[in-house]
């Protein structure tokens, strides 16, 4: 080897030797700030957290299990009851546009499209009956109307209004 050669490779590995010096020494100071600093997950991480590992369901046996079952279910209606649908609005004609119109536009399930044909019979029984049928749901020959069309958050008031701007506009 010559000696220029010789004279490289000396300061090649002594550069390469400061630098993995340098690497170790930064790895330990940052373990070791790592240590000195307490860790603090923020709160919306740790909500998320909690909801994300949360249980899916839970297993109600016996007769306290009975009971727990009737807290929970009772808890879920309070709940659903509480959020109120479409901003509260009673305009008949926004929530059938937003909730109604997939069933009643197309029929599907049975359900009176605003022909007025597919009223009479209906409007004959009273606005009594159609809101009853509309709040509580109705399974009859022709089809089935889920309770509150399938949105629990509707109030009796919001689903009054509907019904009445859809007679309304079947007459």
């Amino acid at each position: 080897m010559r000696n220029y050669d010789l004279e490289f490779l000396k300061k090649f590995s002594m550069v390469i030797a400061f630098l993995l010096g340098l690497t170790i020494a930064l790895i330990i100071a940052a373990h070791y700030i790592g240590k000195q600093l307490p860790y603090e997950a923020s709160k919306s991480a740790e909500k998320k957290t909690i909801e994300r590992i949360a249980p899916v369901g839970a297993v109600y046996a016996g007769r306290t299990g009975l009971a727990q079952q009737a807290a929970a279910d009772e808890a879920a209606k309070d709940k659903a009851k509480s959020a109120v649908a479409y901003g509260g609005t009673t305009d008949g004609k926004v929530i059938y546009d937003n909730l109604c119109t997939g069933c009643h536009t197309s029929g599907s399930g049975g359900a009176p499209t605003l022909d007025p044909s597919h009223w009479t019979a209906r409007i004959a029984q009273g606005k009594e009956t159609l809101y009853k049928h509309a709040i509580e749901g109705f399974t009859g020959k022709s089809g089935a109307m889920p309770a509150r069309g399938g949105n629990p958050a509707l109030t009796d008031e919001q689903m009054k209004a509907t019904v009445d701007w859809m007679v309304a506009q079947a007459k």
